[in-house]
């Protein structure tokens, strides 16, 4: 017998969800740009405060060992204090440490306010998702993560070429002073029109779990950053790896005798999370990499400059804001299975597509390819941040926000040193002493293999799962004449 078509639920978004996820992604907005527009201008802040430009990578190293270290707490904080308190906490931590990070005499004082900025950070990005899914219906979850998939896929390709031009026209302290009006702006909207949502924490603060997890994801994210870029000796990149998982080990066998550990891997027990969060891992890896090898062919394959890199990339984050009104149809139309499944294979050829790029091609052409794929990575994303809540339970949500906001930034991780050490052995193996547009070409080969490998789980879910999240309502199939015949009525219990 066959199944009959779904229907399609008409489903409004409220003003009260656009609201909340315009304000939260907003503020994960200045966070995600704030992480990137600093690697442009650490050449001249070098220059002020007379270091050597390679030492002022610490400014970037601290900022992601704060977020590595306090991320996982940021559910269990949330749950004691309240998600709004700590989401405006959040948003003061990030624009006092930007305001210091503005005034720095030197060094030492910028990576101890970049320290307390990733502090407000691992705060801002898990709590603000969290805020989202406890104040919206289920069935408008799909419209409010599309605005916080955004943040994610913008800020790190804008990040760039707004770096640049501040540093170049104005003073390198501009680029901490602009969260100034954002985050006053942020602070008195979340007071003024988010609701606070608490939920009661299950057990006592994971202190040890807080301490494990901060070694092994310190020590896996810089080993890995480090090994796909051989800025560091091999002994000393060995030895975070090691410090990592060996620390990962250590919270693997805590967290099984801890009640409600800080990072709860039973999670991945319940079917739509579990299959979202590994697929999303292995798709995310592969994307990570764009960042890194795509500006990088600009301009040493391509020989242009920098101002023109940052205008063609800029093209995926601009197939990334014209999906918005696109997303929740696609869900709706094709479920998140199929969708899941065809829009990996198309996003990881049209990755792969990157391979062919040679300085003859058309601009026009390049646009499109990447204008494209980054709409159809924003549908991937957006599908995966809100299948992964479909089925956790209200008292579990932070758990599990903490648990996706920790894998997301390690997969981010993973992918710069994925296509960096792609990018090297392609080197070495064709013996170039610069990477040419092959070497580059076999890296990009590379991370696409790498984010094909999502598509292909997403079959491992049911056809109808998540259909509740976007109003699919599939009727019920026509009854066989024998199921049709009137059954005796017992009259018990009546």
């Amino acid at each position: 017998m066959e199944e009959s078509p779904p229907k399609l639920a008409r489903i409004v978004t409220s003003r009260r969800t656009r609201t909340t996820a315009v304000i939260v992604a907003s503020a994960l907005f200045m966070q995600n740009l704030d992480s990137t527009v600093i690697a442009t201008a650490l050449p001249t802040m070098a220059r002020a405060f007379g270091y050597d430009p390679v030492r002022m990578n610490v400014a970037l190293t601290s900022y992601l060992l704060s977020l590595a270290v306090f991320i996982p707490a940021s559910g269990w904080v949330a749950d004691r204090y309240g998600a709004r308190n700590v989401f405006r906490a959040a948003i003061v931590v990030f624009t006092i440490g930007s305001i210091l990070c503005g005034l720095a005499p030197g060094l030492p004082f910028l990576v101890a306010a970049r320290v307390l900025q990733g502090i407000g950070g691992a705060m801002m990005v898990p709590v603000g998702r969290l805020l989202l899914l406890r104040t919206v219906a289920k069935n408008e979850l799909v419209s409010a993560m599309a605005w916080l998939t955004m943040p994610a896929l913008v800020g790190p390709v804008l990040g760039p070429p707004i770096g640049g031009f501040i540093v170049t026209y104005f003073d390198w302290r501009w680029i901490f002073y602009i969260n100034i009006p954002v985050g006053l702006v942020g602070l008195l909207a979340v007071t003024l029109f988010i609701e606070e949502v608490r939920e009661p924490p299950r057990a006592q603060f994971d202190g040890w779990g807080l301490l494990f997890s901060g070694l092994a994801l310190s020590g896996l994210m810089f080993g890995l950053e480090t090994a796909g870029r051989g800025v560091l000796d091999r002994e000393l990149v060995a030895a975070m790896l090691g410090v990592g998982i060996v620390s990962a080990i250590a919270y693997a066998l805590h967290a099984r005798r801890h009640p409600a550990p800080l990072l709860d891997f039973t999670l991945m027990r319940l079917p739509c999370f579990g299959v979202a969060f590994t697929a999303m891992m292995f798709f995310r890896i592969g994307i990570g990499a764009i960042p890194f090898l795509l500006p990088m062919m600009l301009q040493v394959g391509f020989g242009k400059a920098a101002v023109e890199s940052g205008l063609i990339t800029f093209a995926s984050s601009a197939g990334a804001l014209v999906s918005k009104p696109v997303i929740q149809r696609a869900l709706r139309r094709f479920g998140f299975r199929d969708t899941l499944f065809w829009n990996g294979i198309v996003s990881a050829l049209l990755l792969a597509l990157c391979a062919a790029f040679r300085p003859a091609w058309p601009v026009a052409a390049i646009y499109a390819a990447l204008l494209a794929g980054g709409f159809l990575r924003s549908l991937q994303f957006t599908a995966y941040n809100t299948l992964s809540y479909g089925d956790v339970p209200r008292e579990r949500m932070s758990a599990a926000t903490s648990l996706y906001t920790t894998g997301q930034q390690l997969a981010a991780t993973m992918g710069v040193s994925a296509g960096a050490l792609a990018l090297e052995v392609a080197r070495a193996v064709s013996h170039h002493p610069e990477p040419t547009n092959a070497d580059f070409s076999a890296a990009f080969v590379v991370v696409a293999c790498l984010t094909a490998i999502a598509a292909p789980i997403a079959l491992l879910m049911p056809r109808n799962a998540g259909d509740d999240l976007t109003g699919r309502i599939r009727a019920p199939a026509p009854a066989s004449p024998v199921a049709a015949a009137p059954a005796p009525v017992s009259r018990a219990g009546e």
